[in-house]
């Protein structure tokens, strides 16, 4: 099967090799961004509200589907997720894998209130501050993809620069490791990064590992109501989905379909 994340992971490390910029140089320009909106309260708000928050994604393509929307409009996209009841944003910035782009995190967020999650593979000290920097309030870890003492590091910068840190995990033992570096919000992908391929019982498994006090959020293979059902009952706070919503022709109906919510 095709190894996709080693893949990706090699080409994002790569570019960080080549950036030499300076870390209190870029940390500096960090204690002068704008204003972040609190992506764990939304989340909060959004269960309380709903019975499931919903991070509603927006991407143009993926290594194993292809073509989404290559032609989305973000701003567009994100206004449909807001009306419909989403929670949070997640926007791909990845652009050789996922057709993603700065601007689009951008555009998405200057049309909405919603917080936004920068999903893209960060590797470096810069990533973290370049999320910031671009205006996204948290940003995404993958600790298949960093060592302990990368995974301990991000995540402390990512506080230091008032981002939430969404901390993925695949199975038991990168869930522990991801507690031990001290993730406060995990999220698990049902999707294996290497094959792509999608576990349906996975988030269920590892959702009654996660302590208590640990905001939970089930990712990838979530096709409708009744697995954010499922998901709700196995304590997850929130759901984040992509292509179910991406590929709808009416993405305000099918996030409140997705939440089980009246249009």
């Amino acid at each position: 099967m095709p190894a996709y994340l080693e893949t990706i992971i090699a080409a994002h490390r790569a570019v960080a090799a080549g950036d030499e910029r300076l870390i209190d140089d870029v940390l500096e320009q960090v204690v002068h961004a704008g204003t972040v909106r609190p992506f764990t309260a939304a989340i909060t708000d959004g269960a309380a509200r709903d019975g499931m928050a919903l991070i509603a994604e927006i991407k143009r393509r993926s290594p194993s589907k292809g073509d989404l929307d290559p032609t989305l409009d973000p701003v567009v996209v994100a206004g449909e997720y807001e009306a419909g009841g989403a929670s949070c944003l997640s926007v791909l910035t990845d652009a050789d894998f996922f057709g993603g782009s700065v601007q689009d995190l951008q555009a998405a967020r200057a049309a909405c209130g919603l917080p936004v999650l920068r999903k893209d593979f960060t590797v470096s000290a810069l990533d973290v501050c370049d999320a910031r920097l671009m205006g996204a309030d948290a940003v995404l870890l993958i600790v298949a993809a960093l060592a302990d003492t990368e995974l301990a590091a991000l995540i402390a910068l990512a506080r230091q620069c008032s981002l939430t840190a969404l901390v993925e995990v695949h199975d038991d033992l990168e869930l522990k490791r991801a507690l031990d570096c001290g993730a406060e919000v995990i999220g698990v992908n049902q999707r294996d990064l290497r094959t792509f391929e999608v576990d349906h019982e996975r988030a269920l498994r590892l959702g009654e590992t996660i302590p208590a006090g640990v905001t939970a959020v089930a990712e990838s293979g979530i096709t409708g109501p009744d697995d954010v059902r499922r998901l709700t009952e196995a304590g997850y706070q929130a759901v984040l989905v992509g292509e179910r919503l991406v590929r709808s022709g009416d993405r305000r109906s099918a996030v409140q379909t997705m939440l089980g919510v009246g249009a």
